[in-house]
């Protein structure tokens, strides 16, 4: 897929660098010309030698030399992708701010490509205001920022902002290799992300292990294929993606979820079902929190509404539905019966017995079942990779119809 393109690779002054010639590597490998950008502070962590040797190109670090002027201009046109990995929040505030005082910076300015930022940070910095601030106004430039990841930090503390592994990176460009804004031009789309809690008492709730990351990547990816994107979120500690053609609707209970559902599904084109709804809770919520007094306790359950078969009654001809099936046993058989009794087009079932998939993860194992008949099983992948394949899925049935 990356086969004859060009990747122009900004490396900046992260201890992150020592990424950078995995990731070259990794592109290298795949087929891809990279071209590598070097900040003067990122020549602390890894060596423009390293980064030659591995892309097989010369590095550029300075705009002039003493005998040569680099041409930035010319590099941001002939990349098919600009992609900044790491990405420090000095880089990122001024590439938000139009700044443009080293090589990496005037060919961002220039470039006539896809751009992706890789950010890498400590968590403190990464969930300050001022950084929010700037890496929502590069979203609102059309800037593709990929998520940071939950782990080991620089600091020596363990949290939020270390930078994605190289292979996730690729994986990243890979499932967004399509013509951004002309697959989907037009069209409405609705995703369904994250668990329900459904209230015991004040404090205590019933819920699930779902982190809402696959609907998060479907969501991103639908909107850099020109979707207008319509996200529904329950509590997750993931944060959700930031997008300019993704709008946001935060919820907690299953009635929740089916109020919002309602009143934006008419409107949808296709709508992808990934939320982990809860299908029982309290028949009554204490308004006050449960006293610990006896050894047992016992709570009256009753169902929720089946949020996916009321819209499978609604579907329109013009509509595209997909679900999701999480099961333990029975996969197969389970998965083709919803897809029939809930009037569903593709149904995306994970197992509960594959190690790596399923929920909280950033991985996934899927098999994708369709109205028409097929039925397509696929290895153990990243869950961005994973939702490039449930969506060309999804574009194959309708394009077959």
């Amino acid at each position: 897929m990356l086969e004859g393109h060009t990747i122009v690779l900004g490396v900046t002054g992260s201890i992150a660098a020592y990424k950078s010639a995995e990731l070259v590597r990794l592109l290298v490998k795949k087929g891809a010309t990279v071209k590598v950008l070097m900040t003067p502070e990122a020549r602390q962590f890894i060596t423009s030698l390293t980064l030659a040797t591995l892309s097989r190109h010369p590095v550029y670090t300075e705009i002039a030399s003493e005998d040569e002027w680099h041409n930035h201009v010319m590099l941001g046109r002939e990349a098919d992708l600009l992609l900044i990995a790491p990405a420090t929040a000095h880089t990122i505030a001024k590439m938000a701010s139009g700044l443009c005082d080293n090589l990496l910076l005037a060919t961002y300015l220039s470039a006539c490509c896809p751009v992706m930022v890789v950010p890498a940070m400590d968590e403190d910095m990464w969930w300050h205001p001022a950084t929010r601030e700037q890496v929502d106004k590069l979203l609102s430039h059309g800037v593709d920022v990929l998520d940071v990841a939950h782990g080991d930090l620089a600091s020596g503390l363990q949290g939020w902002g270390r930078m994605l592994e190289p292979q996730q990176i690729v994986e990243a460009i890979e499932a967004r290799w399509v013509q951004p804004g002309h697959q989907l031009k037009g069209k409405k789309v609705l995703v369904t992300a994250g668990p329900t809690r459904e209230p015991i008492d004040p404090v205590r709730y019933i819920s699930n292990h779902s982190s809402g990351k696959m609907g998060f990547a479907l969501a991103r990816l639908f909107a850099w294929m020109g979707a207008e994107v319509h996200l529904i979120a329950g509590p997750t500690p993931v944060p959700p993606p930031r997008h300019p053609h993704i709008q946001l609707t935060r919820i907690e209970t299953a009635a929740e979820l089916q109020h919002a559902c309602e009143m934006f599904f008419p409107q949808m084109d296709i709508t992808v079902m990934a939320a982990a709804v809860a299908d029982y809770r309290p028949q009554h919520a204490a308004t006050q929190k449960i006293k610990k007094l006896d050894d047992h306790l016992q709570l009256q359950l009753e169902k929720t509404t089946d949020i996916l078969a009321e819209l499978g009654k609604r579907k329109q001809a013009h509509q595209w539905l997909v679900g999701f099936a999480l099961e333990s046993q029975h996969d197969a058989s389970l998965a083709l019966e919803k897809l029939q009794r809930k009037n569903l087009d593709m149904i995306v079932l994970n197992s509960l017995d594959d190690p790596g998939a399923g929920f909280a993860g950033d991985s996934n194992k899927i098999s994708i079942f369709d109205r028409l008949g097929h039925e397509i099983h696929f290895p153990l992948k990243h869950k961005h990779a994973v939702a490039h394949d449930i969506i060309q899925a999804l574009l194959d049935l309708m394009h077959a119809t």
